[in-house]
């Protein structure tokens, strides 16, 4: 049973900005920005997870290529963006244990269900207006996908493939199994909303968590997946075989010549500039500066506002050092978690969070390999999410354990002259 007391609100309003990030970014950052006037308020303690000092490193080598770079007012939005990393903190300070974690999941199951039913409606509606006007539904689609409650399928695929893993690790790994039909219900429509998004990256990193999570559930159950892709592919729905093929054989329309065109271009920058990079949010305004031996000039048509991929990309603005202390951020939260797994006992409930937070960050490392996705704020702010639930999730394991050493401590002789109260029960 729910109790609502005042100490509770910062937790009530972290988590609802938790779920809203599926649903409206503004509605997130206004939660998230009452929750951290709560815990202010209220005074409470902060619990800054483990693998802090690599994201304050990141933090000030922005700041550091933001003064260097001499385009301080044009860089400043990226000074904002450290807003949304205060979403790790606040979970990490919030949340106490894997019973409000599995309610956060509940949640953002529901929240994605209703976002994946609008997208397929909107997939429904583009999929009739192209054969009511005769236009090849590939060429007319790639370019006006669907959306959901996003302004941009990669956003609305990037939420989706984070949803889908968490719902997958509750699934496989959870040891109390009530309340389980709810997220296994909601895996079905957040596929479909993820494939109708025809967003390659985020399908590759859907598939790298999912293999992750099988090869440590049931590894036989990997034979299946070749047999599962070709039914999918034999059946096709929604278009999919067609997708799936343009990774190898792009059509005219597709990205693949435009992103090697971006990496070759990125590279550039940081052989010009390796060391803090051309500047926050410079590439869009510099590009034309960078253009790599054998190209005369941007492709008319082409979006050249970003690279196309985070390590490339935050190495390009802010040089090489500080693209690594991100990475490094990240590195450390797998560490700790796969640690911990080690350490945990196998009906340990907290096992199901450290394999939902290292499936996730799997999907969202090889995601970014062909999007900017840690710059989006609702893809971000999931993620830090993720992390933060898997640093409580390591808490909570560690308290039992504390707990599980008190109650099978030896009785020492110093123990006989302690009041009963005061002895280890």
């Amino acid at each position: 049973m729910l109790t609502f007391a005042r100490e509770d609100v910062p937790l009530y309003l972290v988590a609802a900005a938790a779920v809203t990030t599926v649903l409206s970014i503004t509605v997130f950052e206004v939660l998230m920005g009452l929750a951290l006037l709560a815990m202010l308020l209220l005074r409470r303690p902060w619990r800054p997870p483990p693998n802090w000092p690599p994201l304050a490193l990141f933090l000030v080598g922005t700041l550091i290529s933001l003064a260097a770079c001499g385009h301080l007012r044009e860089g400043i939005p990226q000074v904002r963006k450290f807003y949304v990393y205060l979403m790790l903190f606040l979970v990490a300070g919030t949340f106490r244990n894997t019973r409000q974690i599995r309610l956060l999941a509940m949640a953002w199951s529901l929240a994605a269900t209703l976002s994946a039913a609008w997208a397929i409606r909107q997939f429904i509606q583009k999929s009739q207006y192209a054969r009511l006007t005769n236009q090849p539904f590939y060429t007319y689609y790639v370019d006006r996908r669907v959306t959901g409650f996003m302004d941009h399928w990669m956003t609305l695929g990037g939420e989706m493939m984070i949803v889908l893993l968490a719902i997958a690790a509750l699934v496989f790994f959870a040891v109390d199994r009530r309340w389980i039909a709810l997220p296994m219900a909601a895996a079905l429509p957040v596929a479909i909303a993820l494939e109708q998004t025809w967003t390659r990256s985020m399908w590759l990193g859907a598939l790298c968590g999912t293999v992750y999570l099988i090869w440590c559930w049931k590894r036989w159950a990997l034979l299946l997946l070749p047999a599962v892709a070709a039914l999918v592919l034999l059946a096709n729905p929604f278009e999919i075989r067609q997708r799936a093929a343009s990774a190898f054989f792009p059509h005219e329309s597709d990205s693949n010549a435009h992103r090697v065109e971006l990496r070759r271009i990125g590279w550039q920058m940081i052989a010009a500039h390796p060391w803090l990079g051309i500047g926050p949010d410079q590439v869009s305004r510099q590009i034309a500066n960078y253009l790599p031996p054998g190209m005369t000039g941007l492709r008319p048509g082409e979006y050249y506002g970003h690279l196309e991929n985070d390590y490339i990309q935050y190495a390009a603005e802010r040089g090489v050092p500080t693209m690594l202390a991100l990475m490094a951020m990240i590195a450390l939260a797998v560490f700790h978690f796969s640690r911990g797994l080690r350490r945990l006992p196998p009906g340990a409930e907290e096992r199901w969070v450290l394999h939902a937070a290292i499936a996730v960050t799997a999907g969202v490392l090889v995601g970014g390999f062909y999007s900017w996705n840690l710059n989006n704020s609702n893809v971000l702010a999931m993620f830090l999410t993720v992390l933060g639930c898997g640093y409580v999730a390591l808490a909570q394991a560690e308290a039992h354990a504390a707990g599980t050493l008190l109650k099978v401590a030896p009785r020492t002789n110093s123990d006989d002259n302690l009041p009963a109260r005061e002895s280890v029960r």
